[in-house]
Parts: C-alpha cells; sequence; structure tokens
C-alpha cells in the first residue's frame, strides 16, 4: 500500500493523462443538438478515449487518462443561456447525494431497465469502459481484478470490494459527464452490510478490511486535482459517518470506525470526513475522531442530530429523510436520493447590512434599538435581493445523475430548497455592540466622529481603534452584551427569509456559513465600525473575528452555542483552530474530544477544528517545496496548504489559535 500511495502523492499517475482538443461545442451547435443529446454523446466520446489504466498492487482501479472535459456549449450559446436563465456556479449539477447503493446492490443492467434512452446510453458507455479494464486486467494477470470486474458494474456487487469497486465506477462516471462536487453520503450505513457478511464468513479481517478501505479512499486522490472549485481541494468529496437512523438507532459501526483509521493513515485530504454526533455519542467515539485532528487533517466535521433533525423536520422534511441527512460538498444539510437543494446558492452579508445602515441610517436613529430596526431593514432588503436574483434557475441535464437518483431530476427533487450563506456574523455583532455602548449608552463619541473615523480607516484615530478592537466587547468571550446580538441578527436573518418560495416550490434556508464570501464580502466594504481595517477579512462561517481578544475556546463555545440554530439550518459550523503542540499524548486527545461533547451538549450544531503550527505555515509559505502534505481546513473543505492562493494561506495563519 505505501508504495502505491507514494506513487500518487509524488503524481507519477499524471504520466498517463492527455488532453483532447476537439471543438464539440461548434459540433453540436451546427447540428443544432438539444443540451442532452450534447451532454450524451461528450459521454460517450470519453468513455470511448478513456484508456484502462491499473497500477501496480491497486485493488480498486479507474483513474482518469483524458484530463479536460471539452466544451459543449459555443461562447455565443452560453451567452444566450445566461440571458435567459439563472446558472448557479458552473451550470452542471452538484452538491447532490446519490443513490450509489441502489445502484450496487442491483447492478447497472438492472437500473438500464427502468433509464430513459440518455440513461441507457450512459449505461452502455460505462460497461464498455469497465470492459477495457476488464481487458487490461486479463493481459496483467490480475484474477483478483478480473472476478471482480466480470461482475461489477453490470450486476450486483457480491462482497465488500465488488461494493468499493462499483462505488468507484460510479463516482468515476459521475465526473467523467461533468457534475461536479459528487458527495459520497453515508457510507457506513449503507456500505456495512457488505463489510460485515465478509467478516462473518472469514473473507476479511479487521487489518485486511482497513488495507482495502485505504485503497479506495486513495482513488478520491487520484483525479481530484482535475475537480477543482474555487481552490484545490474544494472537490465536495465529503462523506458522512454515523448518526443514527429513523429508528433512533446508532449507525456508528465498525466501518465508521474503519474509515477513522483509514484515513488518518493515509494523511490525504479526501474523502473528507464528516461525523454525526448526539447527546449519546460515547466520549470513545469523540476520541477516535481527534486522532483525525491531531493529524492535522482538519476533519472530521460535526453535525449534532439533536438539533439537526428537529430543524430540518420543522423545515418539512419527512421523519425519514431528515434523520437520513448528510452533507454537500461542504457543510450544507441535504437529503440522499430524493433531495434536489441547492444549497449554496447565495449569501447576505451582515457586515454590509450594519455598514449601510452605519453610514446612512445612525445619524436619524434616536436609541440603539431605532439603529437595529434599521439593520435589520437593510437585511430584509438583501434577502429580497438574493431571492429576486435567482429566478428562472436552469441547469444542464446529466443523464447519469438522473439514473442514480430517485427522482427525476430534470424537474427537481422531493426536496427543492434554496440555502443561503450568512457571512461576517461576528464582525456585525461585534460593531453594533461597540455602537450601543460607545454611541447610544455611554455617549463617549459622536455619531458624525465615529463615521468619519471608519471612513478614514481609523487613520488618525489609534486610541479609539485600539478601543474598538481590544477593548471592546466581542463575539467569543460568552458575554450576553454582544452574544445576544448575534442571536438577534440570526433570527433576522430567519425572518427576512421565512415565508419565501422559490419558483421550484421550495423554500429558503438561512445558514451559519460563509463559503468564500468571508473574502468577497470583505473587498466589498471598507472599516468597520468593530475595528476591522479596510482589507482585513471577515472570520470564516460562524466564528469570531480574527483579531479579538477571546478567553479561550471554552468561551467560544459558550458565544456560539447561544443562537436559535433550528431557523438556521442550511448548516455552516464555528470553526476552531488549536495549536499543534496541543497534542503531545492520548490525554490531550482525549481532552479535545471532551471539548468536542461539550460543544454538542451544548446545543451547537456543526463544529471543525483545525490542529496548526504558524511557524511550520508561515515557513511553507518560503518552502513550499518542504510541505506538499500540510493540510489545512479552509472552510467547508482540506487542502494542501502550498496548493492555497496566497490570500486563502494568509486567513488561515491569521486566525485564531487555542490550547486547552
Amino acid at each position: 500500500m505505501s508504495g502505491l500511495l507514494n506513487f500518487i502523492i509524488s503524481k507519477e499517475h499524471h504520466k498517463y493523462r492527455h488532453t483532447v482538443d476537439w471543438d464539440l461545442a461548434s459540433e453540436y451547435a451546427a447540428k443544432n443538438l438539444s443540451p442532452i443529446e450534447r451532454m450524451a454523446d461528450r459521454f460517450e466520446k470519453l468513455c470511448n478515449e478513456e484508456k484502462a489504466v491499473i497500477l501496480e498492487n491497486e485493488q480498486i482501479c479507474f483513474l482518469r487518462t483524458v484530463s479536460n472535459l471539452p466544451a459543449i456549449f459555443t461562447d455565443s450559446e452560453w451567452a444566450e443561456i445566461n440571458k435567459k436563465h439563472h446558472i448557479h456556479e458552473l451550470g452542471f449539477m452538484s452538491n447532490l447525494s446519490p443513490n450509489y447503493y441502489d445502484a450496487i446492490a442491483n447492478g447497472l443492467l438492472a437500473k438500464r431497465e427502468t433509464a430513459d434512452e440518455y440513461g441507457k446510453r450512459a449505461i452502455d458507455n460505462i460497461i464498455a469502459l469497465s470492459d477495457k479494464y476488464l481487458e487490461e486486467a486479463k493481459k496483467q494477470g490480475r484474477a483478483d481484478l478480473v472476478e471482480v470486474l466480470t461482475q461489477v458494474p453490470r450486476y450486483k456487487a457480491r462482497n465488500f470490494r465488488e461494493a468499493l469497486q462499483f462505488f468507484r465506477i460510479i463516482h468515476y462516471s459521475l465526473w467523467l459527464e461533468g457534475n461536479y462536487h459528487n458527495t459520497v453520503g453515508r457510507f457506513d450505513r449503507y456500505m456495512y452490510p457488505y463489510l460485515k457478511a465478509d467478516m462473518d464468513n472469514g473473507v476479511l479481517t479487521y487489518e485486511t478490511a482497513l488495507e482495502l478501505l485505504e485503497d479506495f479512499f486513495l482513488s478520491f486522490n487520484k483525479d481530484s486535482d482535475l475537480y477543482v472549485g474555487v481552490q484545490q481541494g474544494d472537490n465536495g468529496q465529503s462523506m458522512m459517518l454515523g448518526g443514527i437512523d429513523e429508528k433512533g438507532d446508532e449507525v456508528f459501526n465498525t466501518l465508521s470506525e474503519l474509515c477513522l483509521k483509514a484515513s488518518e493513515n493515509n494523511l490525504l485530504i479526501d474523502p473528507k470526513i464528516n461525523l454525526r454526533v448526539n447527546k449519546n455519542t460515547t466520549k470513545e467515539i469523540y476520541t477516535k475522531a481527534s486522532y483525525l485532528t491531531k493529524a492535522g487533517l482538519g476533519f472530521p466535521q460535526y453535525s449534532n442530530d439533536d438539533i439537526v433533525i428537529p430543524a430540518l423536520e420543522k423545515l418539512g422534511y419527512s421523519h425519514e429523510d431528515a434523520t437520513n441527512y448528510t452533507v454537500a460538498a461542504c457543510w450544507e444539510f441535504i437529503v440522499p436520493f430524493v433531495g434536489a437543494d441547492v444549497a449554496n446558492i447565495g449569501a447576505l452579508s451582515y457586515a454590509r447590512a450594519v455598514d449601510e445602515a452605519f453610514h446612512k441610517d445612525l445619524e436619524a436613529s434616536q436609541t440603539y434599538e431605532d439603529f437595529y430596526k434599521a439593520v435589520e431593514l437593510r437585511i430584509q432588503n438583501q434577502c429580497d435581493e438574493i431571492c429576486k436574483g435567482l429566478e428562472n434557475l436552469w441547469f444542464i441535464p446529466s443523464p447519469f445523475m438522473n439514473v442514480v437518483m430517485d427522482c427525476d431530476i430534470y424537474n427537481g427533487g422531493k426536496y427543492n430548497n434554496y440555502g443561503i450563506h450568512g457571512t461576517g456574523i461576528a464582525t456585525a455583532a461585534d460593531s453594533l455592540a461597540a455602537i450601543k455602548k460607545y454611541v447610544f449608552e455611554e455617549k463617549s463619541i459622536s455619531k458624525e466622529d465615529y463615521i468619519k473615523a471608519v471612513d478614514c480607516d481609523f487613520e488618525n484615530d489609534s486610541v479609539f481603534l485600539h478601543k474598538l478592537r481590544f477593548e471592546s466587547p466581542k463575539v467569543g468571550n460568552n458575554d450576553d452584551y454582544v452574544d445576544s446580538i448575534a442571536v438577534c441578527l440570526l433570527d433576522s436573518f430567519a425572518n427576512a427569509l421565512e415565508g419565501k418560495k422559490n419558483e421550484r416550490g421550495g423554500i429558503f434556508r438561512a445558514g451559519t456559513g460563509s463559503a468564500m464570501y468571508y473574502l468577497w464580502h470583505a473587498d466589498e466594504l471598507g472599516a468597520s465600525p468593530d475595528g476591522r481595517r479596510k482589507g482585513e477579512p471577515l472570520g470564516t462561517n460562524f466564528s469570531v473575528s480574527l483579531f479579538a481578544n477571546v478567553k479561550g475556546p471554552v468561551s467560544v463555545i459558550g458565544s456560539m452555542t447561544k443562537p436559535h440554530f433550528e431557523r438556521a439550518i442550511n448548516g455552516g459550523p464555528l470553526t476552531l483552530e488549536f495549536h499543534q503542540s496541543l497534542f503531545t499524548d492520548e490525554e490531550s486527545v482525549e481532552k479535545v474530544g471532551m471539548l468536542v461533547k461539550a460543544f454538542i451538549d451544548k446545543g451547537g450544531h456543526q463544529l471543525q477544528l483545525n490542529a496548526v503550527n504558524i511557524d511550520k505555515l508561515k515557513d511553507a509559505q518560503i518552502h513550499p517545496e518542504n510541505y506538499r502534505q500540510l493540510v489545512v481546513r479552509i472552510w467547508g473543505w482540506s487542502a494542501y496548504f502550498v496548493e492555497l492562493d496566497k490570500e486563502y494561506q494568509d486567513h488561515v495563519i491569521s486566525r485564531q489559535t487555542y490550547t486547552v
């Protein structure tokens, strides 16, 4: 395994890649092909072009050899489509959790019987590509792979290895078709029966199952550099473990444990592990998960069933679907198989709402309550603006995605809700607390002077700047004076979206995530009334301000578990950075696990941890060649630090770092 791991880490497998220079868009335009015909034809051409490569000693095969996906629309065609429709991100289907498991349990030939003509074509092409691998396995004398590929994907998987190989083929095919951020779903719930049967029958031991799983995990990293979102690593290969089922029974099992161990052993960024927990989750599970934090992988990300499930039910999700929730590419809560939610379709800027009210409404406000009403109106206006801009949404059709969803994905799903992020909540709450304290209560600064100081980026007000940055109330210190404002802001966001319906019949879900907006929204602003200087970013997701003086992680948890998350359940974790030196022994790992448990027990809904060494990160900026596997958590995904743009590197370095 170590030889294959090093082969992938060193990117030696890239030698098998090539690009194609097909002008498919012009060809399709000349033939006036429909979008679905274009997708079907391109997929067929790509499957035909792919070469079968089986790496030495690998147990789970399939490797991308065509490194580009030619466009299917000309520039002028795409411009016309954009004029008529709202196009989300790249326009392809993403952030869905398909039903891999039904296909694995029945085989693609069985799925073909109920597929439409384009789904049938996709299945035929996948089987043809698999047959290339079957022939290559025969040529190499790989009897083990010959046995596996003779069975799958035509027919149902009979054992754990066949199930893993089948999964790899489906996952690979979705990417090759053009979909992206293809999530893994509740892997341990649906794949465990295959593992259990093999272990019960003596086919696999704990050790051989772990070795097989490590190989399978490695497959997520073979082509991940081709699946680039905002930054390398933002690829959506998120796996959910644990949690409860619709009967309330715990799902965490031997496969869950093996997944944690395989990830710890590989030390790679994919798949990104998410762990569902609740008030009954044992100390042992938290400790096992915390070893991944110690390893510096930036995951698992924790989601609290006790908060999430009732909140989803309150939004209209059935009990069965709510208890089966997973996450999209980052943290947004979605329902597998039947959900077509677009969980990251826009973002509110709390900091912008405060900035607008500060400049346009502060002088006319007689009381803090008057001023907050003005902020609340700005939040409402932003939400109205966001929702109005999402009309006539359209996605490029995906024949194979339609095959592996339990709904007609072309026309939406059982759930068609839109998720809206909320960025800069700590900046906004800290700003409002300062305005409340210094303008309306102490009256120690005039409204005019305050506005002037902010507009000048505090250049001539160093004393006031110091007071704002380091002496004013800050979210993160478990101080109700400012924390209550954060609670109000989140409630105002939820109120602004409540009752709104999108054109697909769904609702709008408020959330606590930020995605990349923590940089983008900051760039739209000057300085902030909390002492944030112009050009400084906002905190990522649901976290404290970067320069806030906070007592420590316990006080941060105290602050960040107060809001009414049941009203803003689109997802978005509190992110905590711990210094790598904290993890010296098993006791320290257990302490981190107990801190996570405290967060869950106090009613926090989502949490992710980073173990960082600031000196090492700074040195990695200077000597990247020495830190190829240095992993950090960005927002809802982990990445290799040296592959990030400098603005993202700098943000990680500037975040709060804690010890316990």
